[in-house]
């Protein structure tokens, strides 16, 4: 029998929705809650490497994924000249094992769609535009209080509500969630045909610039620059503002730039980093994903790192007869020192460029696949 036999999960995203999949399929009765009001406002593309397809894999989605993402095995690393000369090509380590592709890129919503559809599958009862207000919890279970005034008691809650996190909040711990000086413009269009793969220009007047193929017709493509106050821009002016910034990159960002003609696609986002120390519990209330841990883009991370969350927290919790101390040390053994590796490499590299520093990247990106290419 599992530890649990009633969880609620706070928090739709990666690491919520694949926790309530993993614990709903071994007939753990779970609530999944989430504050947006619906799935679909999520964002643009995501990057997902090797070590997050096989846990998609695990929650027996990969089929879905495939069909929806685009697949690629390597990295191209280019100049900021006007030809945009291709300097690497670099083959990429596939994390997730050698029958898995290296990358797939995919819009957010179609990922955050089959998910959701795979929850709903296993038994999962999800509600939108609800979170939690309150916990009172004691050695046997955690009192809830949601913000539509209605109260329940659970085994377990799950925090898993992002960077912002109410969960934490409640738990009164402080994540010191600090900015780390970048921002990105992100935006959502069609592929050229010239673009098969990621590759991301690094230096010029913005620190990074790249894309990635999300489909055979669509593409998110990013420019990163010093962060600033963009706030009081129109949809217009981020438009204007992130092609002009792109108008310094070549090769195939030309004919990406001049898809850029969409303003409601194109939104700005500071960089943000925190690493909660362990554990990443309170007594019957644990903390996973950005709400334990946020992971600047810059390696690609974010995702992965809260589906092995997921993972490990689920298969411990599955394999528990009761929820100990044994538990929890093992979750945070597992957890905390490899999430906190991946987040200081995501933040160094950054770091590199603000201080227009030559650092080893290629050396950077292969550490951190030779540990995540290990299941976590």
């Amino acid at each position: 029998m599992p530890a649990v036999h009633t969880v609620l999960v706070v928090g739709s995203g990666l690491a919520g929705t694949a926790a309530a999949i993993h614990l709903a399929d071994h007939g753990v009765a779970v609530d999944l809650v989430e504050l947006k009001p619906d799935i679909t406002a999520v964002g643009s593309g995501i990057t997902l490497q090797g070590n997050a397809l096989r846990e998609l894999r695990k929650l027996g989605v990969w089929e879905a994924v495939q069909a929806h993402g685009y697949r690629f095995d390597s990295l191209g690393l280019r100049a900021p000249d006007p030809a945009g000369t291709l300097l690497a090509e670099l083959p990429d380590v596939r994390t997730g094992g050698p029958d898995l592709p290296a990358t797939v890129g995919m819009p957010r919503p179609d990922l955050a769609r089959i998910l959701h559809e795979r929850a709903g599958s296993a038994g999962v009862e999800v509600q939108f535009g609800l979170t939690v207000t309150a916990l009172a919890q004691d050695a046997n279970g955690v009192d809830v209080t949601f913000s539509d005034g209605s109260a329940r008691r659970y085994d377990l809650v799950v925090g898993a509500d992002g960077i912002r996190s109410a969960v934490r909040g409640l738990l009164g711990i402080e994540a010191g969630v600090r900015p780390t000086g970048m921002g990105i413009w992100r935006a959502f269009g069609p592929r050229p045909a010239s673009v098969t793969r990621t590759d991301l220009f690094y230096g010029g007047p913005s620190y990074i610039a790249g894309y990635c193929p999300t489909s055979e017709d669509t593409l998110y493509a990013y420019v990163v620059e010093a962060a600033q106050d963009r706030s009081g821009l129109s949809p217009a002016e981020q438009l204007a503002t992130m092609r002009e910034l792109a108008s310094a990159y070549h090769g195939p960002w030309d004919d990406v730039r001049a898809t850029l003609t969409d303003a409601s696609r194109v939104n700005y986002t500071l960089f943000e980093t925190h690493v909660l120390p362990a554990p990443w519990h309170r007594g019957r209330v644990v903390l996973i994903g950005d709400a334990a841990h946020s992971c600047p883009p810059t390696l690609a991370q974010g995702g992965a790192q809260a589906l092995e969350d997921a993972a490990v927290l689920t298969e411990l919790l599955l394999a528990a007869d009761t929820l100990d101390d044994r538990v929890w040390t093992e979750f945070a053994d597992r957890r905390c020192a490899r999430a906190a590796t991946v987040v200081e490499a995501s933040v160094q590299l950054g770091q590199w460029l603000l201080g227009r520093e030559q650092g080893d990247v290629p050396g950077l990106i292969a550490r951190i696949a030779a540990l995540v290419v290990e299941p976590a």
